[in-house]
């Protein structure tokens, strides 16, 4: 049975076009869209198509015209600042013969809202870092020792690291903090961070411990199936950059407990900091991350299982080999962009 994928906000998601097409083997195509036709993902795609922006009032229609004109079985978005949209969207988009990967609109409001992610963890018995939406709450936590410098500042509503920083006094988070909410104004969070504007911005215990990143793998009916962790050796862009892949029955343990709990559609993207025996969960992504790759390489391949669930096969074992101690690094790869060599379409409109 062959599968069409669609990737929405493909970017920099190379690597994602690439295990899937690799998953496929011909046996049906990827898809990429994009508002920006320089973006390096559509490259590697079968076929590249420009569409409107994710907040342009005609881009679900686009969606919906690729869909059908290209017998797409699966959508998968890689951009969170869209996940809102297809979710409230995806009666829309969806039919018996397309899935839309995404999770429901409370899931992905919990992983958004960095305060809900909060307020969820230690909900579901887990252990999360000290957070506060309220400056003078925070002020006064620190006057009184309940919580001490360094701390981190970050956007409620945060994607890609921006805006994220660590004073180490009071008259730094106080500068920090009016400087955030002034930046705020001017980055792609500006939309989100409107719906509550006095309380958009997060002070929070910055933990001392080593940070790890995890694939939570749920079916797509929410049931889990397997935590896939790694330590992360470095960063660049907000992103890990470098990786060693393990295996650890603490973390297994609230790989689970997220999955099971939340319930979500699909991967999940998940950072904790992990020390002594501790873990404190730090933010739920549910979509593919900027370090899946690290797992996949390590030996799990979620592009594969995931065409497996969409053909009806559940036996995916197959596909799950992951192993401890593997070390990878990313590095760039220069795109030719100007001869793209893959098919582009510019989506034709229907009323």
């Amino acid at each position: 049975m062959a599968v069409n994928i669609l990737f929405t906000c493909a970017g920099r998601r190379n690597y994602l076009i690439n295990y899937f097409k690799d998953a496929l083997n011909g046996k049906g195509k990827v898809v990429a869209v994009d508002s920006n036709l320089m973006a390096p993902a559509l490259v590697d795609a079968d076929l590249a198509i420009k569409v409107p922006s994710i907040y342009d009032s005609n881009y679900i229609s686009a969606l919906e015209n690729v869909i059908k004109d290209h017998d797409i079985n699966a959508v998968i978005s890689l951009n969170d600042l869209e996940l809102p949209i297809l979710a409230a969207n995806r009666s829309r988009l969806s039919s018996p013969s397309c899935k839309i990967i995404i999770s429901s609109q409370e899931v992905i409001e919990i992983g958004f809202d960095k305060w809900k992610t909060h307020q969820f963890i230690e909900s579901i018995g887990l252990n999360s870092p000290k957070t506060f939406i309220n400056f003078e709450d925070a002020v006064s936590a620190l006057n009184d020792g309940a919580l001490n410098f360094p701390v981190v500042i970050k956007p409620r509503w945060g994607s890609a690291s921006i805006g994220i920083d660590f004073p180490e006094n009071m008259e730094e988070l106080e500068l920090n903090y009016r400087l955030l909410k002034i930046r705020l104004e001017r980055t792609i969070l500006k939309k989100v961070s409107q719906q509550a504007s006095n309380e958009a911005i997060l002070i929070q215990e910055k933990v001392d411990a080593v940070e790890y990143g995890m694939d939570i793998l749920n079916d797509f009916d929410g049931n889990y199936y397997g935590t896939y962790a790694r330590e992360k050796i470095g960063m660049r862009a907000g992103e890990t950059d470098r990786a060693r892949s393990v295996v650890d029955e603490n973390l297994l343990k609230v790989g689970k407990t997220i999955g099971e709990n939340l319930r979500h559609i699909g991967n999940l993207d998940c950072d904790v900091f992990y020390a002594n025996g501790q873990v404190h969960v730090l933010e739920l992504n549910p979509r593919f991350g900027g370090g899946y790759p690290f797992s996949h390489e390590a030996g799990v391949n979620i592009a594969a299982i995931y065409i497996a669930w969409l053909q009806g096969n559940k036996k995916v074992d197959f596909f799950d080999n992951y192993e401890a101690g593997k070390i990878f690094s990313k590095c760039d790869r220069l795109m030719e962009i100007g001869r793209i060599n893959v098919p582009i379409e510019t989506i034709k409109m229907r009323r």
